[in-house]
């Protein structure tokens, strides 16, 4: 099954082939040592409230999300080898390619995940 993450107010998704971390084991290794995001275009990382691009390869941006998938923090073109704050109010991280997050995606816009064939 295939899942895509969007916004009512976008003209198109954010990702088209999410893929999931749930484990620990998921979490913890992340996107770390990946050439690119070949077979997906986005990672899920739940639960999660920062983040670390340590033993990175290339840059992503990064959508920090409430329980409701509520945007909580955006942060754009985030380099290998940094850490983010911790944000409180985040349950869910959205890892996604560099430079694809809209400029019209803003804190507290609601995305939603939706499962296809």
């Amino acid at each position: 099954m295939k899942k895509i993450v969007t916004a009512p107010h976008l003209k198109s998704p954010l990702c088209k082939s999410m893929k999931e971390a749930t484990t620990l084991q998921d979490r913890i290794i992340g996107l770390m040592f990946s050439k690119t995001m070949e077979t997906f275009d986005g990672l899920m990382i739940t639960p999660c409230n920062s983040i670390h691009t340590f033993f990175m390869r290339y840059p992503i941006d990064v959508i920090f999300l409430d329980k409701n998938f509520i945007v909580v923090k955006i942060i754009r073109n985030l380099s290998p080898w940094r850490i983010t704050w911790i944000y409180l109010r985040a349950v869910q991280v959205l890892e996604l390619p560099a430079n694809t997050i809209p400029d019209n995606l803003k804190i507290n816009d609601k995305i939603e995940v939706l499962c296809t064939n």
